[in-house]
């Protein structure tokens, strides 16, 4: 029996698949199945190499319609838009979106009308593309112009969620041997972020100075707490608070 599968995408904090579930409802779309995507990065990520977007090469057989909130959902560029696009209505599978209802039919009944579908297919692809690429430069540009503005208060990127006694913790425990997991599980962080922190040890320390977390030398306390707990490095409790 032929399905509707919606496929989300969500590469924000801001975004949820809920509200994109309940958006097609509102449009007067009936869901068979949702596929998503969580904390992807369209730009970066093409539709394929998502595991949602594989799950969607797999699951849809002909007749079946999928709905996406935009095409620019399907793919990371202009050219990997266009190639999903044409790789599913070649399985005989009808596209349809929820802004603005448009519908790219799988079997158009005749010459006339395919060539119209192809035609808004790949302008809305190249618009998909302008649009990523458009925003893409104005937040570089934002960046640009924040830095210039206040050499004082620079741009500090993302807050560490590690301070600078587990900093110094996790270089320790490196420089003895111990390996990422160990040091991600006595420290309760994730391995990410050991990992990125051990890989870059320079460049995680800066974080912390551009944030003001480190040592005050003229106070001897870490100006982005109000306390500090020396990390033993034999606990596993890393939210044992100093006496």
């Amino acid at each position: 029996m032929p399905r509707t599968v919606l496929y989300c995408r969500v590469s924000t904090a801001e975004q949820t698949i809920e509200s994109q579930l309940e958006q097609a409802k509102e449009a007067g779309f009936t869901v068979d199945q949702v596929i998503e995507d969580h904390g992807v990065s369209g730009v970066t990520t093409k539709l394929s190499e998502r595991d949602g977007g594989k799950r969607l090469f797999d699951i849809l057989r002909e007749g079946d319609t999928l709905l996406v909130r935009w095409i620019d959902r399907l793919g990371r560029n202009y050219d990997d838009i266009q190639s999903n696009i044409r790789h599913f209505m070649d399985q005989g599978v009808t596209i349809k979106t929820v802004i603005n209802g448009m519908t790219f039919d799988a079997n158009p009944k005749d010459a006339m009308s395919k060539a119209i579908r192809d035609a808004i297919l790949s302008f809305m692809a190249a618009l998909a593309e302008a649009n990523a690429v458009a925003a893409k430069e104005a937040q570089a540009a934002g960046i640009k112009r924040y830095k210039e503005q206040s050499e004082a208060n620079p741009y500090r990127g993302r807050k560490p969620v590690y301070n600078e006694d587990e900093y110094n913790a996790a270089l320790e425990m490196k420089a003895q041997g111990i390996g990422v997991n160990e040091i991600a599980r006595r420290l309760g962080k994730s391995k990410h972020v050991i990992s990125r922190l051990l890989a870059n040890p320079e460049a995680a320390y800066a974080s912390l100075q551009n944030w003001g977390m480190v040592h005050d030398p003229k106070r001897g306390r870490m100006t982005g707490f109000a306390k500090t707990t020396r990390i033993p490095l034999n606990v596993t409790a890393p939210n044992r608070r100093a006496k």
